[in-house]
């Protein structure tokens, strides 16, 4: 599937778009290392269950455009060398307000800023992004939550002190635990049912002005789910399972980002066993740091939920990776 606009072709964002998109991650990395979780083609590629994914190379940089209904936007900035980055931005907006029914519809969404710093600096070391995109409106969304792994897995001092004692309890009160891989074949349908049972004790403290987009996040991830577990090998994931008394209880699934540095996708774990979601967490974040040599660990942005945010400040942060949206001015 594709379509055509201002002479660009947009090709359908599938599987075999894998190696071309990491391409010009590679090449972003040469000029401007990035730790933001939604600079990779998994996080993308498993998250766009429910809206149209399409890219174009222009300006030989890898752009990435989502379609939600009729209406065009961006899901990342261009990737690729620097040095083009603005001229992809300009013509990137072009093609989407030439599709769209009107340019406020069109943004690139995900934007980080320490690229747009590099960019500023690599024109004038004392300009700021302000200056050198003065066209754009910047409206700052969210953050990325990134942690030492060290700190993941000794918990040590005062502030990790509940975290441990939640961890002990669960040792404690379920000694039949186990951890082993998560293999799709193998776990899909437990994996499946878990998520299910998760949604159904969630609504039952959801308040309802949250509602709407509670149901709307947890359709998406269901999507999320399938996609992941359909590729999980191609998409090369890595992922553990938690089972107590030969019930699945947990799973999480992660990337690498770079070489040293991971992000957590996905993770879910039985509501109702205390100390799970924890336990779980530490175990799957000394797999990262032994196995996959990485020494930070990203667990993504809160998606504007404030319970979400509090659940991931009281891991103590080593650093918020900031993303904006940029918007033409009209």
């Amino acid at each position: 599937m594709k379509f055509i606009i201002n002479d660009i072709e947009l090709k359908k964002l599938d599987i075999s778009a894998k190696m071309v998109m990491e391409k010009y991650l590679l090449e972003l990395g040469e000029d401007q290392v990035v730790d933001i979780s939604d600079y990779t083609f998994a996080a993308n590629f498993i998250w766009l269950g429910n809206v149209s994914g399409f890219y174009a190379t222009i300006e030989d940089c890898f752009c990435l455009f989502a379609m939600s209904g009729s209406e065009l936007s961006m899901l990342l900035p261009p990737l690729g060398k620097l040095k083009n980055l603005k001229k992809a931005i300009n013509k990137c907006f072009e093609i989407m307000n030439s599709n769209n029914s009107s340019p406020h519809y069109s943004r690139i969404d995900y934007v980080a800023q320490c690229i747009l710093e590099k960019f500023a600096k690599m024109l004038d070391k004392n300009a700021s992004i302000f200056d050198v995109f003065a066209d754009f409106i910047f409206e700052k969304k969210l953050v990325d939550y990134i942690y030492k792994a060290d700190d993941l897995i000794s918990l040590h001092g005062n502030a990790y002190h509940t975290k441990r004692t939640e961890i002990n309890k669960f040792k404690n009160t379920y000694p039949n635990f186990k951890i082993v891989t998560l293999e799709p074949e193998k776990h899909a349908q437990e994996i499946i049912t878990l998520s299910n049972t998760w949604v159904q004790n969630r609504l039952k403290y959801t308040p309802k002005e949250q509602m709407d987009d509670f149901m709307e996040g947890m359709y998406q991830e269901k999507a999320a789910i399938k996609r992941m577990l359909e590729y999980h090998q191609k998409l090369e994931l890595m992922g553990i399972v938690l089972y107590i008394d030969e019930r699945l209880q947990g799973y999480t699934v992660g990337e690498k980002i770079n070489e040293g540095v991971a992000s957590v996708l996905l993770e879910k774990t039985n509501f109702e066993v205390l100390g799970c979601a924890q336990f779980i967490f530490r175990e799957f974040s000394k797999i990262l740091s032994s196995q996959y040599s990485c020494e930070f660990i990203n667990v993504g942005d809160d998606m504007g939920f404030e319970n979400l945010k509090k659940v991931k400040m009281s891991y103590h942060p080593y650093r918020l990776n900031t993303k904006y949206s940029i918007y033409q001015k009209i």
